[in-house]
């Protein structure tokens, strides 16, 4: 096996697919935050969902990383990540905070809302297909067994 394997996992699956359905949200919310709290608004919101991502993407590979390696690994991989996460996203706050266009309401709207909204449409569009977007049966092109 190569180490220039593609990750096909359904954790990085998940992860794309959540980014790629927050593509015409957060345009958007960026526009409106520029219009309500200037450019830093639109700074502090780009920012977070950068956060946003990168938060869903580090959490992607960590528990891909575990699956692969062990539930013990999976388990703390999870927890682990997690802890560790909210710390470098604090952090990264903390430090952006101290930036002269720095606007923590839209960073925070934007972080809270992003979270929670791409959890909850992620979570109704797998429990209705039964499938991560990587595990779809009903996809052209694949045999159904």
């Amino acid at each position: 096996m190569s180490s220039a394997t593609v990750d096909h996992s359904p954790e990085r699956d998940l992860a794309f697919d959540m980014a790629r359905r927050s593509l015409w949200v957060f345009p958007a919310w960026v526009v409106v935050s520029g219009f309500i709290w200037g450019i830093g608004g639109a700074l502090s919101s780009a920012l977070g969902y950068a956060l946003v991502i990168g938060n869903l993407a580090a959490a992607a590979v960590l528990m891909a990383w575990g699956a692969r390696t062990s539930p013990v690994a999976l388990m703390g991989a999870t927890l682990g990540g997690f802890i560790v996460r909210l710390a470098v996203l604090a952090g990264i706050v903390l430090g952006a905070s101290q930036l002269s266009f720095f606007e923590p309401v839209p960073l925070a709207i934007t972080i809270v809302a992003s979270h929670l909204g791409l959890l909850a449409w992620e979570i109704r569009y797998v429990s209705l297909r039964l499938a991560a977007p990587g595990l779809d049966l009903q996809r052209p092109g694949k045999e159904q067994k």
